[in-house]
């Protein structure tokens, strides 16, 4: 969900700033970019050497870079024009008060009025100056705008008493932030499954029939249904690509009876299923135990035919937005029109071979979508990642717009 985002962190002058340490480090292995503005009060519960380390960035105090000895000076405008977010942790009454009325006497808070992007903010601060009248029509103020509160938990605080006012702990931040992002995306609680690569037909133990999928087109679908708040089983034959997120449960298979078998136990609780994988159409009817040894010149090899998955599911399709995927070589528009009707699709994705650009091995792809009242949307030659997002687009105003 923050892979990729940039994040400034503002950082105010309260004891709960030491907990930033390890606030930044959950952002940074959530794959955010962090960037770091402390005040001058801040600086006094935290190193901003130990920040400066963790982010990867130089931590920002003051309009102008002093320690440069020149009058080059820190752009508040760009830095809230860079943020994706904003993250006020600890929030102190104090820099409450003034965000709430415009005050704008620090970098910090220059950058957060110059700001275009969603503002979160964690209070932190004594029992009584948390429940005071005044702090909370800074919090009511603060959410009129738009910004986002972080409430803060009961437990001991550093005057002794105990009660609420407690910063929320980083893990609970990042939580918190992950889990109001997703709501407002188009995907959020749907849960999408995805086939994707070759399967690979064993001959012997040592030899297969495949194909020269990569596997990338499925993969890049899975990472961006999960980006638009999907829950989303993937499902990959063999293939050397990776994949870390935390909206994605990766299954491997190898063969196309195994790929059968992990996508209907998880068919019919799905919602959308792209069907972007290469599955062998056939098979070996013997596999042999031992590795065939060269003896003659011909070899005859007798192949049966797989199950069709995606002709299966469209079976017994009930809920689910179902889509397919068509390679073709000839006749392109034709046969996959045929594939969408045969198979009861909702939608087809169709690339050609004869496109440069497109099929196998590639980075970039070059699509036609077609949906099940034959409407077609073509596309040029893009990178797999931007192919991905435009089928989702597609799948998505016909659904839910």
């Amino acid at each position: 969900m923050l892979s990729g985002k940039n994040i400034l962190l503002g950082i105010t002058g309260g004891i709960a700033a030491y907990k930033t340490t390890f606030l930044v480090r959950l952002l940074i292995k959530a794959g955010a970019n962090v960037k770091v503005v402390l005040t001058e009060r801040a600086s006094s519960f935290v190193s901003p050497l130990t920040l400066a380390t963790l982010s990867k960035n130089p931590v920002l105090t003051s309009f102008v870079k002093e320690e440069d000895h020149t009058t080059d000076w820190n752009n508040h405008v760009e830095l809230g024009l860079w943020a994706n977010l904003v993250v006020v942790a600890p929030a102190t009454a104090n820099t409450l008060s003034k965000m709430a009325n415009g005050v704008c006497d620090n970098l910090l808070l220059a950058v957060y009025l110059s700001a275009k992007c969603p503002v979160f903010f964690a209070p932190a601060m004594d029992l009584d100056m948390y429940q005071h009248p005044t702090t909370r029509a800074s919090f009511d103020k603060l959410q009129s705008f738009g910004n986002v509160l972080i409430p803060a938990t009961s437990g001991e605080l550093a005057s002794g008493l105990y009660g609420e006012g407690r910063m929320a702990e980083p893990e609970n931040i990042l939580a918190f932030i992950q889990e109001h992002l997703v709501q407002g995306l188009p995907l959020h609680n749907k849960k999408v499954l995805v086939t994707a690569g070759p399967t690979y037909e064993a001959i012997d133990p040592v030899r297969f029939i495949g194909n020269h999928s990569s596997g990338l087109m499925g993969y890049e679908i899975a990472k961006a249904a999960a980006n638009l708040g999907a829950q989303v089983i993937l499902i990959s034959g063999p293939s050397h690509l990776s994949i870390s997120h935390s909206g994605i449960d990766l299954h491997k298979v190898v063969s196309a009876e195994q790929m059968y078998d992990v996508a209907h136990s998880h068919y019919p609780e799905m919602d959308i299923v792209i069907s972007a994988a290469a599955v062998s159409d056939y098979r070996p009817k013997t596999v042999v135990k031992q590795k065939i040894k060269k003896k003659e010149n011909d070899l005859t090899i007798e192949l049966v035919k797989n199950k069709d998955i995606l002709l299966s599911l469209g079976e017994q399709k009930q809920k689910q937005y179902l889509v397919g995927f068509a390679l073709e070589t000839e006749n392109e528009i034709e046969n996959a029109k045929k594939k969408l009707k045969k198979k009861n699709l909702d939608a087809i994705v169709l690339n050609s071979l004869n496109d440069s650009g497109a099929g196998f091995g590639k980075p970039t792809n070059k699509i036609t979508f077609i949906d099940k009242n034959l409407n077609l949307t073509a596309f040029d030659v893009k990178e797999k990642s931007e192919v991905a997002s435009d089928i989702l687009k597609e799948i998505i105003n016909r659904i839910y717009a």
